[in-house]
């Protein structure tokens, strides 16, 4: 009898083991597997929240099947005390095991109400947007000046949140007067900048910050990522251009930026100029008078005077032979690459078609063709 009381426990024993070894893998499964969400959400985690409350949330928007399984889950890998407030997107399909690493990692939010400075080659612009985490678009909520416009009560009423995102986006083009001149004008951001950069050291690119940065530390970043671009690029620069130095490159770099706007015609651009240079004849560029003339400080608003092109400036290009002897903008990364690995063209010349670009000749009879068109278009344009 005992035996056979014996014998039944054991294997009551066993099965209970075999049985507790599957709900384990079950448990397993449905923690490392992709989850029951349809669709992207963008999971807000206050300050003092807690893994019980956020995974509670995870189950009521139907991105977890199991709250408990989430918990032990976390516990288990060691982060259920690593949580970290933010608004964090997770995507459609997430497994409990890549919402646990999003929401411990970093406390970066990815999703939520993020503020993007725009500092742009006419004006300046705050926005405050939303990320749409179904289309993982941005959403407009306000946009505003912030150096002519006053600041809206919407604005400092959703600013308030601990966990809006901020960020610094610089144009392609801009003036190292222009950055200095709009970050003072950020509420978000903090400290002076001594002084002017060097035109042509700040890349432009968009720069993700906190609250109350350093406006001197986000140049330094600027600079430092600019440098860090020049060097690449100089590296790999095609042989044989009358170049002779990173610095000279940044110089033609920011002279193509602002001879063009198209993005295909950087290489055809900086071609003219490497032609030039290469032949001695003088660039002849407006961007450059301008420069000499403004010093950056702001567009000219409007054309160019005959004077002005006969001006003895060191940015004239139409009275000095070579390069001027600074940039005259903040160059992006593709003009730097175009002035440095330039089209294989033998053009001269080139002038505005009236589609937004240029025509581009390699003499002086076809370039006045060209320059004949462009003068129609415009006394077109004028009757309209």
């Amino acid at each position: 009898m005992w035996r056979s009381i014996a014998s039944n426990a054991l294997t009551l024993f066993i099965v209970g083991l075999v049985l507790l070894g599957g709900v384990v893998l079950w448990g397993k499964g449905q923690y490392v597997n992709p989850g029951p969400l349809a669709e992207a959400i963008c999971l807000k985690v206050e300050t003092g929240s807690n893994m019980r409350r956020v995974s509670d949330e995870l189950a009521k928007q139907g991105a977890v099947s199991n709250a408990q399984i989430l918990r032990i889950g976390a516990d288990y890998s060691g982060k259920a005390d690593q949580l970290k407030a933010g608004s964090f997107l997770i995507p459609a399909s997430a497994s409990m095991e890549q919402i646990v690493d999003q929401i411990t990692r970093s406390g970066r939010s990815t999703c939520g109400t993020e503020v993007n400075f725009r500092i742009g080659i006419q004006s300046a612009e705050l926005q405050v947007r939303e990320l749409d985490p179904t289309t993982n678009r941005y959403i407009e909520v306000l946009a505003f000046d912030p150096g002519a416009d006053e600041i809206p009560a919407q604005y400092i009423q959703i600013t308030a949140a601990p966990d809006v995102r901020y960020r610094v986006t610089l144009a392609e083009g801009v003036t190292s007067w222009q950055v200095v001149q709009e970050l003072a004008q950020a509420e978000f951001l903090s400290g002076d900048i001594d002084g002017v950069p060097a035109e042509g050291s700040l890349a432009p690119d968009s720069y993700e910050l906190s609250r109350g940065a350093d406006r001197a530390a986000l140049i330094a970043d600027m600079e430092a990522a600019q440098a860090q671009i020049l060097a690449d690029l100089w590296q790999g620069r095609a042989e044989g251009l009358p170049l002779n130095s990173p610095e000279e490159a940044l110089i033609l770099a920011s002279i193509v930026e602002k001879e063009t706007g198209v993005a295909g015609e950087r290489p055809q651009v900086a071609s003219v100029f490497i032609n030039r240079l290469t032949k001695g004849i003088r660039l002849q560029t407006d961007p450059t008078v301008i420069y000499g003339l403004t010093n950056g400080k702001g567009a000219l608003g409007r054309g160019l005077r005959q004077s002005e092109l006969r001006r003895d400036t060191p940015y004239n290009t139409y009275i000095i032979d070579g390069l001027p002897p600074t940039p005259i903008a903040n160059p992006g990364r593709a003009s730097i690459e175009a002035a440095l690995n330039p089209a294989e063209t033998n053009y001269l010349y080139f002038v505005a078609d009236g589609s937004g670009g240029h025509a581009f000749a390699e003499t002086l009879a076809e370039h006045n063709r060209n320059v004949a068109d462009w003068r129609k278009i415009e006394a077109e344009r004028a009757k309209q």
